[in-house]
């Protein structure tokens, strides 16, 4: 009988399995998909290292990086070309460039912010007055939406928030929580009233401190991140087991637990539930029904990403800066655009240029229905309009994920607060995944982490 048994081989389900593997306890994967790694993906065509998910991770956040360098990939790490990053967003059917001195939509420098195009007078004017604003009493947790329009006005929600929130969650900022989503920015607007203060103060001190970030932005690994998901996978091999099928339930016993998959029933001390949270609903209802319940009403948005591959010489001009974003007032299917190349050194050989391309989310999951050449077409269409890229591509992959990326609306402390304490008071039972308290990779490789912590010491 393993120590624990793990539901769900992403990112989650592997750092647990990881470091359980590395405490010297026995673990069972169970995972319907066939292959490791959830959303984690790397292709490589015609030399090109393509992310069929996400690309990079925060260099903030600890986590993704102390298990690269446990797993002996550290020459392996790159960063982003900060010097290079410049985001276009589409308005009026121009591509404009957010302000140098933006941090995510708060701005942090005065020329650039009055010279933009992005926002009217009326919104700049707001955003120099919120630096008057004075600290008020929290009113609780509130979308995205209603606290950026309430310190910067609706236009900041439209041309900065949406964009730039999109690309990430595929959500919308009027059900976001920004309790949930901006936490940061909330502590900030507590402390200071305004957030154009609160970014400009922390900034000074920690110049002052000496503990001025010098990290990229985002950091990957040179040859995909598709490196980190095979070398887990070899880390744990011959020490935990993976069960390619599908749990259907899991229920309490006098000694732990037991998983039916398949029909039969896998026993263990401990198990993690690490997919995402629609799939685990139905399997908890067992061993807690309001966990079910409270698991259930967590909303999923669905994404594709769509990656073309150019020759350069085919293209009238090359690509400027890191990608573009387009706003849901002048969306029509794509969402977002990267530029491979320009954003990671070593993605992408010379004489090619790869376009990675983003479409779905909440108001657009159909997308993921459509046929391949169907939408093909509508990217050439938008790329040629919007970045006026007319090539014809030298390959293309699509990638579907339906109801991959969690949405934290409104609530979502008070739910998860629920879901905490709910779960804690079941011995040996866990939660992780993307549902919970982050999103990005080191979000969900801490959780793991934290899971596997807990059942080494209990």
């Amino acid at each position: 009988m393993p120590d624990t048994v793990i539901i769900g081989g992403g990112i989650s389900g592997l750092a647990t399995a990881y470091y359980l593997a590395k405490g010297g306890a026995t673990a069972t994967i169970v995972e319907s998909r066939p292959r490791l790694g959830g959303v984690i993906e790397t292709v490589h065509v015609d030399g090109c290292t393509i992310e069929a998910g996400p690309d990079s991770f925060l260099s903030a956040k600890p986590a993704a990086l102390e298990l690269i360098n446990e797993l002996g990939l550290a020459d392996q790490v790159i960063g982003s070309n900060d010097h290079l990053r410049v985001t276009f967003v589409r308005r009026g059917g121009r591509l404009t460039p957010l302000p140098d001195g933006l941090m995510m939509m708060v701005p942090t420098k005065i020329l650039p912010l009055l010279a933009t195009s992005l926002v009217g007078w009326r919104t700049k004017l707001r955003m120099a007055m919120e630096l008057l604003r004075a600290p008020k009493p929290s009113a609780g947790d509130q979308s995205v939406a209603e606290f950026i329009e309430e310190h910067y006005g609706a236009e900041a929600v439209d041309y900065l928030a949406e964009p730039l929130l999109s690309g990430v969650y595929g959500g919308n900022p009027a059900a976001l929580s920004v309790t949930s989503v901006l936490p940061r920015f909330v502590e900030l607007a507590n402390r200071y009233g305004s957030l154009t203060r609160g970014v400009l103060a922390e900034r000074a001190r920690a110049a002052g401190s000496g503990h001025e970030a010098a990290a990229p932005l985002f950091r990957t690994l040179r040859g995909g991140l598709g490196q980190m998901v095979d070398s887990i996978a070899a880390a744990i091999g011959g020490k935990i087991e993976v069960c390619r099928a599908r749990a259907q339930s899991i229920e309490r016993t006098g000694t732990g637990f037991r998983v039916r998959v398949d029909g039969d029933w896998l026993e263990a001390r401990s198990v993690v539930v690490a997919c995402e949270a629609h799939a685990g609903a139905p399997l908890v209802g067992a061993i807690d029904a309001r966990i079910g319940e409270l698991l259930a009403t967590i909303p999923y948005s669905s994404s594709m990403t769509v990656a073309l591959g150019f020759n350069a010489a085919d293209l009238d001009r090359a690509p400027i800066g890191f990608g573009f974003l387009v706003p849901k007032k002048e969306r029509r299917r794509l969402v977002a655009c990267t530029w491979v190349g320009t954003k990671f050194s070593h993605r992408v050989p010379a004489g090619m240029i790869v376009a990675r391309c983003f479409l779905g989310g909440m108001e657009d999951a159909g997308v993921l229905d459509e046929s391949d050449q169907h939408v093909l077409a509508a990217v050439s269409v938008e790329l040629a309009e919007i970045a006026g890229v007319r090539a014809v591509p030298r390959f293309s992959r699509i990638f579907r994920w339906p109801r991959s990326m969690a949405q934290y609306t409104v609530g979502h402390p008070q739910r998860l607060a629920e879901i905490e304490a709910r779960a804690a008071m079941v011995p040996g039972f866990y939660l992780a995944g993307n549902a919970y308290q982050g999103i990005g990779i080191p979000d969900c490789i801490r959780m793991g982490r934290a899971a596997a912590e807990r059942i080494l010491t209990s």
